[in-house]
Parts: structure tokens; C-alpha cells; sequence
């Protein structure tokens, strides 16, 4: 039995074989989705050791998956590899350096996959400004760490949901730009 699991988040069904061809044989568990809402459902239920995400995605776009998956502490340590043929679209959204993940544009080659996943496994065990500060400041009571947390919880629901509206958002304007043209 597989002791990895790769999540691979594509709409295109040749960039989910090209990466499942490229990885090293071994002890992986491929698992495919190919949009953003599939990818989100397949994170929570089947807990990847490392996500390779498109950028542009129907249905739930890779920025509001990314944007989920930094938003909840469970996710974020996950290592992540973005991947877009376009890198503009992405840097237009996440400054660079990317500090948290990988990035590898479209098309690439099995060195370069490589190398972008090593590189996501050493960022995602950069520790969070949120989770540092978070550790250095002690609790003022000891009842207080409950409602911290639940108020962590709730601040990265609300993240998630606005991350989610403007992805929304950016759908509607790109339709309207589209209709006036």
C-alpha cells in the first residue's frame, strides 16, 4: 500500500497523467481531481502528504484553494507545488518570493517537478508568522485558550469565505468585461 499521497488539482486530464508519470516509482497514491471543489473535498477527506495545484480551475479557482488552504492551520503545513502556464497570473495574486510554497509553470519537465516538490517540503515547515507569534504569546488565563482558539477558528472560516466571495467577484467582473467586448 502506498504510504504518500500526492493530491494533483487539474482540469486538464494530460497534466494529471503527465505528473503521475513523472514521479518517482514507489510507495505513491496518485489522487486526481479536476476542479477546485474536488480538490478541496479530496484534502479534507483524504489528507495528502503533498499538493500539486493549477491556478486556473473551474468551479472553485486554485487561488481560492490556495487561499483556503493557508487559511486553515490543519492545511498549511501540507507542502504545496502551484502550477500555471501563465506565472503572471499568479504573481499578479501572490507577491514573490514564494515563501510558503513551489512554484513550477506549465509545461515542465520531470527535473523540474522534482525539484519544485523538494523545494515545497522545505517551505512548508517554515513556521507561520500567525502560529509564532501565536506560540510566544502565552495566555493571559488558562480559560482564555479556548475561546483563542475558537476565535482563531472562526477568523479562518471568514478567510476562506472571503477568499471564496472574491473568486466570485472576479468571475462576474471577467463575464461583464467579456459581454461589453
Amino acid at each position: 500500500m502506498a504510504s504518500h499521497k500526492i493530491l494533483v488539482i487539474d482540469d486538464s486530464r494530460v497534466i494529471r497523467m503527465r505528473v503521475r508519470d513523472m514521479l518517482p516509482q514507489g510507495n505513491f497514491e496518485v489522487i486526481e481531481a479536476k476542479d477546485g471543489v474536488e480538490g478541496m473535498d479530496a484534502i479534507r477527506a483524504q489528507r495528502p502528504n503533498l499538493i500539486m495545484l493549477d491556478f486556473l480551475l473551474p468551479r472553485m479557482s486554485g487561488w481560492e484553494v490556495f487561499q483556503a488552504v493557508q487559511a486553515s492551520t490543519d492545511y498549511q503545513s501540507i507542502p504545496l507545488v502551484l502550477m500555471s502556464g501563465r506565472k503572471e497570473e499568479v504573481t499578479e495574486k501572490i507577491s514573490e518570493p514564494f515563501e510558503f510554497f513551489e512554484f513550477i509553470q506549465k509545461p515542465f519537465e520531470q527535473k523540474e517537478l522534482i525539484e519544485a516538490i523538494k523545494g515545497a517540503m522545505v517551505k512548508a515547515r517554515k513556521p507561520r508568522p500567525m502560529a509564532a507569534a501565536a506560540a510566544s504569546s502565552a495566555p493571559a488565563a488558562a480559560g482564555d485558550t479556548g475561546e483563542i482558539a475558537a476565535l482563531k477558528q472562526k477568523v479562518a472560516q471568514l478567510e476562506a469565505e472571503v477568499a471564496q466571495l472574491k473568486g466570485q467577484t472576479a468571475k462576474i467582473l471577467a463575464f461583464i468585461k467579456q459581454k461589453l467586448r
